[in-house]
């Protein structure tokens, strides 16, 4: 196969049976599904018969997420020259890269996800997506929020950026732009400064797991800059807890080296249409697939 980037999908992918078919077709998604079971017991038939109710808690969906994504990946047998994960992705990218083990990893976001949604009591914090907003006037809008914190937590595609903050800020936002910014369903602030004190004790727990060399690049979302070793990559982490997810910017500069080939790996794919819409804004075409079911591999 031609060289590829690979894309880890973030939360926000997860559905009742996701990683099902692979498990049931492909011997190698099954045996890291089997290790994930072990891991955290549950997980698997978590994945599989969900329900909803339970699947959609963040602390059960970013370890199910989590490894459904490094299962699609090793069921696929492909060696990428780079990679990146969106947010919660890029621990799969760090598993996929070897930099992480699945057993360090998926107990780890487990531990991240408890920690963000503790941080913020339920319903007083939120994310809202903006719509029809370039980069300039999502960042002037966030600025002119008074209600409370405002941040700018998601730069994912040409008019597709996430405010992320109060709840107070979220509503005012709402009532300011009308059908322009919409609600996000979601408990946690993710990639707000209001994470910021829970992500330094979050870095301790980072601290006490081995981080190895990559086995390729990784971009991280807090700098879009590669990660080449395992130190990089745990600092990159640390910092991402509260940080923006530069997905623009780090998609920009893996074109910019050149990389017209990205491949997804994940429950459903959402990143792959996004790279498709950052490189026609450069006019720039790309192949962009993604694999979720043994009919991708």
């Amino acid at each position: 196969m031609t060289d590829f980037v690979a894309l880890f999908t973030g939360q926000g992918s997860q559905f009742a049976g996701m990683g099902k078919e692979l498990y049931d077709s492909s011997e190698l998604a099954r045996e890291v599904l089997d290790r994930a079971e072990a891991s955290l017991p549950g997980l698997r038939d978590l994945c599989f018969e969900g329900p909803e109710d339970q699947l959609v808690m963040t602390e059960n969906t970013q370890p199910c997420v989590l490894a459904v994504d490094v299962a699609a990946f090793v069921a696929s047998g492909r060696r990428p020259v780079a990679a990146a994960g969106h947010s919660l992705g890029e621990y799969a990218a760090l598993v996929a890269a070897g930099s992480l083990t699945l057993e360090d990893a998926l107990p780890l976001v487990r531990t991240r996800a408890r920690a963000m949604q503790e941080a913020v009591p339920a319903g007083t914090g939120g994310m809202v997506v903006l719509r029809k907003v370039d980069l300039d006037e999502a960042k002037e809008i966030a600025a002119s929020i008074e209600s409370g914190v405002c941040d700018l937590a998601n730069l994912n595609a040409p008019g597709q950026y996430v405010l992320s903050g109060s709840m107070a800020a979220m509503d005012e936002l709402v009532e300011k732009l009308g059908r322009k910014a919409m609600k996000l369903p979601v408990s946690v602030p993710f990639h707000s400064s209001l994470l910021r004190e829970a992500g330094v004790a979050f870095a301790e727990e980072l601290d006490q797991v081995e981080f190895k060399d990559p086995g390729f690049p990784i971009v991280s979302n807090v700098d879009a800059e590669l990660v080449r070793t395992g130190d990089e990559a745990r600092d990159a982490l640390k910092r991402q807890f509260a940080g923006s997810v530069l997905w623009q910017q780090s998609m920009e500069l893996l074109l910019g080296e050149g990389h017209l080939t990205f491949v997804e790996f994940g429950p459903k794919p959402t990143l792959s249409r996004m790279i498709v819409q950052i490189a026609r804004a450069q006019d720039i075409q790309v192949e962009a697939s993604a694999v979720t079911t043994s009919a991708d591999l």
